[in-house]
């Protein structure tokens, strides 16, 4: 779909007794209606009313993690358009502190699985987008210039460079999704950060924040679902933070993981319990308790 296409199609609101098709490019969602999806993010009780939808923001809701790939040959072009599309994203200041490292070699493939703990999906799929906080090169742009670049040693440069990143490689999953490919982040990087530096040949200051796997979908794989997430009542703010934390809309999304997870065939361990033992202390981060040793020996201030 077109970028002009897109901005002038029709918003039109949801509530329970309206209903609006999904864009064409989704053809596995094209048959769900606007309730059923909100349903599916968000568990029926919770799912929220009135809201503006077009085929931008229907794609963005049908949003899944693919961990299973075919074989299948990736469109010519495939890598810049996601660039383009990445690059296109908001830059704070225009510092444009990210960079991308395209893996298609096997054996780099295999290397970042292992790094990542792992991840057969990682091996498997066709394309591999590292994605980077990149200081380096306007360290380099400076000592052409001559001029100071004293800035980039403070942690907030360093923000910006995982910020732009992260903008980055969203507008790159949303247009991928919009050509029919699939997509699952790779945090797991974080693990060993020196180790990708020297996998992938990484200057000082400049990290990989983490992976993203790219590739069409295994039709022979079960699709994931629509991973249900948090009511609107315990994210949204309006003016200030209210930290009042209403407990049924905490019971009621334990009930609708516990039912994704049910229905992926996964263990039935609901929310909480997980994301508590997954912070409950440094031994829980899979190495990421090091990572501010690990920056200052990739050359990052820290100041």
């Amino acid at each position: 779909m077109s970028a002009s296409a897109s901005a002038s199609a029709p918003a039109s609101s949801v509530s329970a007794s309206t209903s609006a098709p999904l864009a064409p490019s989704r053809p596995a969602a094209a048959t769900q209606d606007a309730r059923a999806l909100l349903e599916a993010r968000y568990g029926a009780a919770e799912a929220p009313q009135g809201l503006l939808l077009n085929d931008t923001i229907a794609g963005l809701l049908a949003h899944r993690s693919v961990r299973a790939f075919s074989d299948r040959a990736l469109p010519e072009g495939l890598i810049e358009t996601l660039v383009a599309a990445a690059q296109s994203a908001s830059s704070s200041s225009n510092l444009q502190t990210f960079s991308v490292v395209a893996v298609e070699n096997p054996a780099t493939k295999a290397r970042l699985a292992q790094v990542a703990g792992g991840q057969k999906h990682i091996v498997e799929a066709p394309l591999v987008l590292v994605w980077l906080a990149d200081l380096a090169r306007l360290e380099e742009i400076g000592r052409r210039a001559g001029a100071p670049t004293g800035g980039l040693a403070f942690l907030e440069t360093l923000f910006i460079g995982i910020i732009d990143a992260a903008l980055a490689a969203q507008n790159a999953v949303v247009a991928l999704e919009s050509l029919g490919l699939g997509s699952v982040y790779i945090g797991a990087l974080r693990n060993r950060p020196q180790e990708v530096a020297e996998l992938l040949g990484l200057p000082p200051n400049v990290v990989g924040v983490f992976g993203l796997c790219v590739g069409y979908a295994d039709p022979a794989a079960r699709p994931a679902d629509v991973k249900p997430r948090l009511s609107q009542k315990l994210v949204l703010h309006r003016e200030r933070y209210d930290a009042g934390l209403p407990q049924p809309p905490l019971d009621q999304y334990e009930a609708a993981l516990k039912a994704f997870q049910r229905g992926q065939e996964m263990p039935v361990v609901g929310w909480a319990g997980t994301a508590l033992n997954r912070v409950r202390g440094p031994e829980a981060l899979s190495g990421r308790d090091r990572m501010r040793e690990a920056l200052t020996a990739l050359g990052f201030g820290l100041r």
